[in-house]
């Protein structure tokens, strides 16, 4: 990413759930107004006039992967709170919305919000210019995955490294090289019992259909333009093997399969689990 700039996917992730909530249908995969908030009047003026752009796959899979790996998500963290986990790191939050829309079971949570401190710069310009106030138990935590230990920013910003730790990495690992995954998920793993991660990744080309390779490779080499290269995609098999090795205990997979009967049955608006975008679990 260019130093001097927001993240542009960052940018595209706010629209891409910002037109969820204005054009397709009930029930909402992720009920989220602040995303409206955050993009720009003429975006939602663009959105709003022209619903028929947002059916074409190549904003259709970015969409449903969106929505998808957020809700999941949040589902899980619901569940961690329950079993007495009171810390989230969402790693690589870019324009992420969960802080200013808590429900309640988040009232006793600290939240930590990681990413390049431009992005949260002007994520922060954004949403002071929108009227939106930044909750008490949000902690900002600017670094920068591939020159900085993880471990080191968690501690600045305040992150209890004696406790149990809920992460999210949510469109982030294609960004990133293997090296700097790996120490990612090391950071997390050393946390104590019940720390966990949900992770996205990004499937190779040739083990996707041709729409969805095709969409993928258009949304490559336009991160690429913007100074966002991609540099990591996984296989599942590739990945889960991994998790193991660098200290993880559990692995959980979410197959498109298993993501379609949860979250997509029934949608007449034709948003599907992507095969391109994935997600995996992971805990100590």
């Amino acid at each position: 990413m260019e130093a001097q700039t927001a993240s542009q996917t960052a940018v595209l992730t706010a629209m891409l759930r910002a037109a969820h909530q204005l054009v397709d249908d009930e029930p909402k995969i992720v009920n989220d107004p602040i995303a409206i908030a955050l993009v720009d009047d003429i975006t939602r003026e663009r959105i709003a006039a022209r619903p028929a752009a947002l059916c074409s796959p190549g904003l259709m899979i970015p969409r449903a992967a969106v929505l998808l790996r957020s809700r999941y998500a949040e589902d899980l963290l619901a569940r961690a709170v329950t079993h007495g986990v009171g810390q989230f790191v969402i790693l690589g939050a870019g324009l992420d919305t969960f802080a200013f829309r808590q429900p309640a079971f988040a009232d006793h949570l600290q939240i930590y919000e990681v990413d390049y401190p431009t992005t949260q710069a002007w994520k922060r310009e954004r949403l002071a210019a929108a009227g939106v106030a930044v909750p008490k138990n949000l902690h900002w935590a600017p670094i920068d995955f591939e020159q900085q230990s993880l471990s080191a920013g968690l501690q600045d910003a305040g992150v209890d490294t004696s406790r149990s730790a809920f992460f999210s990495c949510l469109g982030v690992t294609q960004y990133l090289s293997l090296p700097a995954i790996d120490a990612m998920l090391k950071a997390v793993a050393a946390l104590p019992p019940l720390s966990t991660i949900v992770l996205s990744f990004m499937l190779p080309d040739l083990d996707l259909p041709a729409e969805e390779a095709a969409a993928a490779r258009a949304a490559a080499e336009n991160a690429a333009r913007t100074g966002e290269a991609w540099l990591t995609r996984l296989r599942p098999s590739e990945l889960a093997a991994r998790f193991p090795k660098l200290g993880f205990r559990e692995v959980v997979h979410l197959t498109p399969k298993e993501a379609n009967a949860r979250y997509f049955t029934g949608r007449r608006d034709g948003l599907r689990a992507p095969h391109v975008a994935q997600i995996m679990t992971a805990t100590t």
